[in-house]
Formats: structure tokens, sequence, C-alpha cells
């Protein structure tokens, strides 16, 4: 399939504007990681009207998927965690085009995963496990269990991500062979939602208990990155902070975060006068 496909991505890569083509080919009969395709081709190029294009292609009994992604693209996925197929495809696909070394320094990226991205990360799975914590909470106080359950379990799954990432390695698809292996305890708290004999409210009752002691140890790694913004100024009315560049990826659970970090000491709320006699402003800064 690959010589097929050569076509395709050889007149692109002799435009400046490709950074890189990859080739991943389907390796199990039943592949969600190709779509079902029997291969994908991945381009990755600097700029694009068009940040992403799919093309599909049939030859005899095969099919094919052409994927063009501009970097910045692929940076927000890679960043957000919102296409888990393009981690794999750039970690294992084999390169078919490389300029200057591109994918060679991607992936020694990901491998690496510098200090300063992984702080992100940890900033946007803190946010994700603190929203579906709460509202797991709210679902099992309200008597849907069922839905409570299901947060509960997304929470695991950032709580398993969130540990990952604090041990330096890239959340793959498959994290939780991660999380066995690198904190057995968090893999344990997943093992008992999904598999305990208990009742479906004893056991998320359990798990509340267990993810709210995970939460208030892990406040601190969570929001190091948000604590890092606060504290570059005095104080900051939410909107300057909603609009802040750096938060614009959680900016949607920040009022929680703000409240959560209040909540335990990390950050004050200041009132400020308004014209409107005892109504105020509301800002935020470190509490020292």
């Amino acid at each position: 399939m690959e010589d097929i496909l050569r076509p395709l991505y050889q007149e692109r890569a002799s435009n400046e504007n490709t950074l890189g083509v990859l080739f991943v080919e389907k390796n199990k009969p039943f592949s969600p990681g190709t779509d079902h395709f029997d291969s994908i081709l991945l381009i990755i190029v600097k700029e694009s009207d068009q940040p992403l294009m799919i093309k599909h292609y049939e030859f005899e009994s095969t099919s094919a998927a052409l994927h063009i992604v501009t970097e910045q693209l692929l940076n927000s996925w890679l960043m957000l965690g919102t296409n888990r197929r393009a981690v794999d495809w750039v970690m294992n696909g084999k390169v078919l085009f490389n300029r200057n070394e591109y994918i060679t320094r991607l992936r020694d990226r990901l491998h690496e995963f510098p200090a300063e991205e992984r702080t992100h990360k940890i900033g946007l799975e803190f946010a994700k496990l603190l929203r579906r914590y709460n509202d797991g909470k709210e679902l099992f106080h309200s008597g849907h269990y069922l839905d409570a359950f299901n947060n509960i379990m997304h929470a695991l799954h950032h709580l398993a991500r969130l540990s990952v990432i604090e041990h330096g390695y890239y959340p793959e698809v498959t994290v939780w062979n991660q999380v066995k292996m690198i904190q057995p305890e968090i893999f344990k708290l997943y093992e008992e939602l999904v598999t305990g004999e208990e009742t479906i409210d004893k056991r998320i009752e359990l798990l509340l208990l267990a993810s709210e002691f995970s939460l208030s140890s892990k406040t601190k790694l969570g929001a190091h990155h948000l604590l890092s913004i606060i504290k570059q100024k005095d104080e900051w009315a939410y909107h300057e902070l909603m609009e802040h560049d750096e938060v614009q990826d959680y900016a949607i659970d920040l009022p929680m975060i703000l409240t959560h970090l209040k909540d335990k000491g990390y950050i004050k709320a200041i009132k400020r006068e308004t014209k409107s006699k005892n109504l105020y402003h509301r800002y935020y800064s470190i509490k020292e």
C-alpha cells in the first residue's frame, strides 16, 4: 500500500511547507487506531487555510486515509490529548519524509516531555479531574448512580494521566498499563470501581472518599501552572485570568479551580469597592 500511496505524498514532500510524512499500517483485523482503514498517511505542514484535511481512498480490496494537518493543530492535539490516535501515529508511524529532522525532534520532545509542557499538561488534567469529581459527587448525592459512576471513572482516568505525566512520561492510549507500573495504588482504585463486588452506590461512595484524598494531595502539583501565573501579579480580576493566553486550554473550568484553591488556602479573594453600595469586585491573589 505504501508504494500505491507514494504519488500522494511525493509531490507534497517537494513543497517547503511540508514538514514530515508518516505511514501507519493496520496490524490487526479490528483497528480503531487507523479508523478501520488498512493504512493512514499523515502529512504535517507548516500552515494551511484548512488546519485539517482528510481524504479517503480505495485500491482493489484495500483502503487508505490521507490526513493533512498543520503543525499548530498537531501540537494542540498533543497538548490537549484530544486526538490520541495522532500521538500513536507520530510515535510509531513509519517515517517517509523528515524535513530537517522535524519528526525526529518531535518524537524526542514527546519522549523527553520538557518540564514546561509537562506542567501545562498536568494543569489540564487536574482541571478535568476536578470537574469530573465534582460532577460525580453531585450526581451521587442526587441518587443518579450510573451517571455518577461514569464521572468517577473519568475522574480516575484523569488522575491516572496526571500521575503518568508527573513521572515524566507522555500518557499513551493504554494509560492503565502505564499506571499499573508507575503508581499501582491508582490502578487499584480503578480496578475496585470496575470489578468490585460491593453495590454500585457503595463502590462510588468509597471512590469518592479516595478521590477526595487524591485531589487534596495532588492540588499543589495540579495547580502549579495556574498558581505560577497568579504569582506574576499582586491581584487578578477573573476576566484577566480567563483571557490569559496560557490559561485558555482550561478556562472553561477556571471558576471551579479558583474556588478549590481558595477553599484549600492556596489563594485568597480580595474585595474592591464598586460604585454600588455593598457590592464589591472580587480579585484573586496568592495567599502568603
